[in-house]
């Protein structure tokens, strides 16, 4: 019987017994039928609590423009699963992805185990990526690192973007356990590139014992910005004058930074043109990350759903004042620290206006109010986040702002409203 990609996804959700289910036996044995343990393409695996997406979307746009032919995979989508895997800048098509499932199922029922989702969204984008003959894949690690579907192939260079506290159910309840479990996509003698240098000492201690070659932010690679253009220095290259990268926030100059160290940090890695690189700066695309939609009302769309990303999302908007009233269009998942987002965020919005999310993580206005209570006071309760946009909508003013975040699945909703996707 032949499926169409929906019925195969919807197929996928009830295979394994548990969504998420860490651990790489169950992945590496249908890997290992499929002949995908030793791509021959190179790997750039990206991990960390903050920054993952957009550092890929840098790094691909990067290679692309050195002349190497890309694959790419991120998670999670926002409205259309295809988003997840990209071969040379392009959406993998419906027709790709069933073709690639039926191998893998093939596969799977053979080997008598079983996958979660994720593992079948991993393994078809590697199966894609060597169909397509890539140069280098960058692989976006879904949670954690160590026993993270993504870490079934070994990572020429590795990239750790940031660590902060997330998915404390999974990964632990100190920075010092979640590096361990990020740095575990590090390789004996290979390059790992630190996006900061403020790193828990697990992650220093994974870089010695596998004696990798540490590639870090402010010591091995710098940006220094202007207010008209940056500079980027690096181990063997400096490219000035740079443009500002097209996504906003000043945090972006770090992911960017951090996307030409990853390059630099290749095999036999190709140089890239001042030109090349200004124009991939300018064209990187990627939704809901401070994306800023210009009007009488402003909105801004950015899907931070972690203590760390709510905090940067904080400072982007104190740095970007507005002489109108802040309503924020606000759904988090329930297992997020939710009391925390609350926090960081408090002082930039004057009108909360909550909306429920659907799905098992999914939790009611009323008990997401809840938990914001020690921080925000007398929010506005909605039961969809389309309902929340229409009542933003109504209640702003010119000169307001309208900040959309949460999830993933808040922003992908707003998207579709605004009629931006």
């Amino acid at each position: 019987m032949t499926r169409s990609l929906a019925e195969w996804l919807q197929l996928q959700e009830s295979v394994h017994a548990r969504s998420i289910d860490l651990g790489l036996e169950r992945v590496a044995t249908v890997a290992r039928s499929l002949a995908l343990l030793s791509p021959g393409y190179h790997i750039v695996t990206v991990a960390g609590t903050n920054g993952k997406g957009s550092t890929v979307a840098y790094l691909d746009a990067f290679l692309r423009a050195a002349g190497y032919r890309t694959g790419s995979l991120t998670s999670p989508h926002l409205l259309r699963y295809n988003e997840r895997i990209h071969v040379d800048g392009k959406e993998a098509q419906d027709a790709a992805l069933v073709s690639a499932f039926e191998r893998i199922e093939q596969a799977r029922q053979a080997s008598g185990t079983t996958l979660t989702f994720f593992e079948y969204n991993t393994l078809a984008a590697l199966l894609l990526f060597a169909q397509q003959r890539v140069d280098v894949a960058v692989l976006e690690v879904g949670l954690g690192g160590r026993l993270d579907a993504t870490n079934v192939v070994d990572a020429d260079v590795a990239v750790l973007c940031s660590i902060g506290f997330d998915h404390r159910d999974w990964l632990g309840d100190t920075l010092e356990a979640i590096g361990t479990e990020k740095a575990g996509i590090m390789r004996t003698g290979r390059p790992v590139v630190l996006g900061a240098q403020e790193m828990p000492a697990s992650v220093f201690a994974t870089i010695e014992r596998l004696h990798a070659l540490p590639v870090i932010a402010g010591r091995d690679f710098f940006w220094d910005v202007t207010p008209d253009f940056w500079t980027y220095r690096g181990l063997r290259m400096t490219l000035a004058p740079l443009p500002p990268p097209a996504l906003a926030g000043a945090i972006q100059f770090r992911n960017a930074a951090t996307a030409l160290a990853a390059l630099e940090s290749l095999p036999q890695a190709r140089p890239i043109a001042v030109a090349a690189a200004s124009a991939a700066l300018r064209d990187v695309r990627l939704y809901g990350r401070f994306q800023i939609i210009p009007g009488e009302v402003e909105w801004i769309l950015d899907v931070a759903h972690n203590e760390p990303a709510a905090q940067v999302l904080a400072e982007n908007l104190r740095a970007r004042p507005r002489t109108g009233k802040v309503y924020a269009v606000c759904g988090i998942l329930s297992d997020k620290d939710v009391p925390a987002i609350g926090e960081a965020l408090a002082a930039q919005i004057d009108v909360w206006i909550l909306c429920a999310l659907p799905g098992p993580r999914g939790s009611t206005a009323q008990e997401l109010a809840q938990r914001l209570a020690a921080n925000v006071a007398a929010p506005v309760t909605t039961d969809s986040v389309v309902a929340g946009c229409e009542l933003a909508r109504a209640r702003a003013r010119s000169g307001d702002r309208v900040v959309v975040f949460g999830s993933f699945v808040t922003v992908g909703s707003a998207l579709q409203w605004l009629g931006l996707y």
